[in-house]
């Protein structure tokens, strides 16, 4: 079946489910079809970590402004750090017909 736009799949589970294994699978196996999200965080960027491939870093004061412009899809707090989904990147990739992967 062809879709005039991409596919959002959400793939859930505990720690240590698996999600990252099957999606290294997938990923290898159809690098052109699949995208793994990108989250926005505002936690510190580490070692080797580059802004806008394992996370788009923000300050506290770029993640709550996208929180009240509803920039995000969904967002929490954990350790300390806010989490988020842009909503402007799962737009783009679903409109470039690329399947995308929430885990």
């Amino acid at each position: 079946m062809m879709h005039d736009k991409g596919l959002v799949i959400v793939l859930s589970g505990f720690s240590g489910a698996g999600k990252g294994t099957i999606m290294k699978h997938l990923l290898e196996a159809h690098p052109n079809d699949y995208n793994l999200s990108i989250s926005a965080t505002t936690r510190d960027m580490r070692a080797g970590e580059k802004d806008g491939r394992e996370y788009f870093f923000k300050t506290r004061e770029e993640f709550d402004s996208m929180i009240e412009n509803h920039e995000l899809l969904e967002y929490a707090t954990f350790n300390g750090n806010s989490y988020g989904t842009p909503k402007a990147y799962v737009e783009k990739l679903i409109e470039e017909k690329r399947m995308l992967s929430l885990k």
